[in-house]
């Protein structure tokens, strides 16, 4: 009987899921096409000839090995210095009280509420006057402050009961111990979210870093591939083989860290 209720639901998510795998098979296969089949009629989801030419070609015509480390630095560095910042931060707003740091709070919220187009004017003076123009520690430093991890962090540590702070205290455990040894580990399914959304984000940004770096070898992955583009020709087949190999460390993060987001224990330490 349960099986016959929970059947229509299923039966859309496995609609809603095909609907949306449709355009990422047709992506991945169509990186095994030769060019001249990707826009011959009619249209078709596998490869007649299947190729990996475009694989190779992309690989030797690029110094993927330099953008992958460029990439990986501006990614794992901003990752690591994102959690940290957001998660002091949301600790601050969440377990202190002060009425200037609900103020303050309210501003960081609003932030959230400017395209980042309007602000990357400003970002890109004050990057430039710190001399940080043309290095990947302009695209580091920048993105290091999110609201949404300082949110993510604040709401977390809000329903974590303050008696454990205050056991904590009692034993002589002082702020910055309680907060490292007590409070990041209970907030570690957020910091795991948040260390994916950010990875995500720095791996995938493209306009920031197009506008601050300008030597070749400083650039990243997604400024590297808009090369492949020239200006009257794409090289289809190339640019898909390429995009998919830089999706390759986004898999490999999904997969490693998708159990861990389930894993939360607020209560840990705590008896009834």
């Amino acid at each position: 009987m349960r099986i016959l209720r929970s059947a229509p639901s299923t039966i859309v998510l496995w609609v809603l899921a095909l609907l949306y795998a449709i355009p990422v098979a047709w992506f991945l296969l169509s990186s095994f096409k030769p060019g001249s089949e990707l826009f011959s009629l009619p249209l078709t989801l596998l490869p007649e000839t299947w190729t990996a030419s475009g694989y190779e070609t992309a690989w030797n015509r690029f110094d993927f090995a330099r953008y992958f480390l460029n990439t990986s630095i501006v990614s794992v560095v901003t990752t690591a210095l994102t959690v940290i910042v957001s998660a002091m931060t949301g600790y601050a707003f969440a377990k202190y009280r002060s009425w200037w740091l609900k103020g303050f709070f309210i501003c960081i919220l609003a932030t959230t509420m400017l395209p980042t187009e309007v602000i990357m004017p400003s970002s890109f003076v004050v990057v430039r006057d710190l001399g940080l123009y043309d290095t990947l520690a302009g695209i580091i430093v920048p993105s290091i402050v999110t609201a949404t991890g300082i949110f993510m962090f604040r709401q977390y540590f809000k329903t974590i009961p303050d008696e454990l702070l205050e056991a904590a205290r009692i034993d002589g455990v002082g702020e910055f111990g309680a907060f490292w040894r007590i409070m990041l580990p209970l907030a570690r399914p957020i910091a795991v979210v948040l260390a994916i959304f950010s990875f995500q984000w720095r791996w995938n940004d493209y306009i920031w870093p197009l506008l601050i770096l300008r030597d070749p070898s400083q650039y990243t992955l997604q400024v590297a591939l808009r090369s492949i583009v020239g200006a009257d020709n794409v090289d289809w087949s190339v640019l898909l083989s390429a995009s998919i190999i830089s999706l390759i460390p986004m898999i490999v993060l999904f997969v490693v860290f998708q159990r861990q987001i389930m894993n939360a224990d607020i209560n840990s330490g705590l008896k009834d």
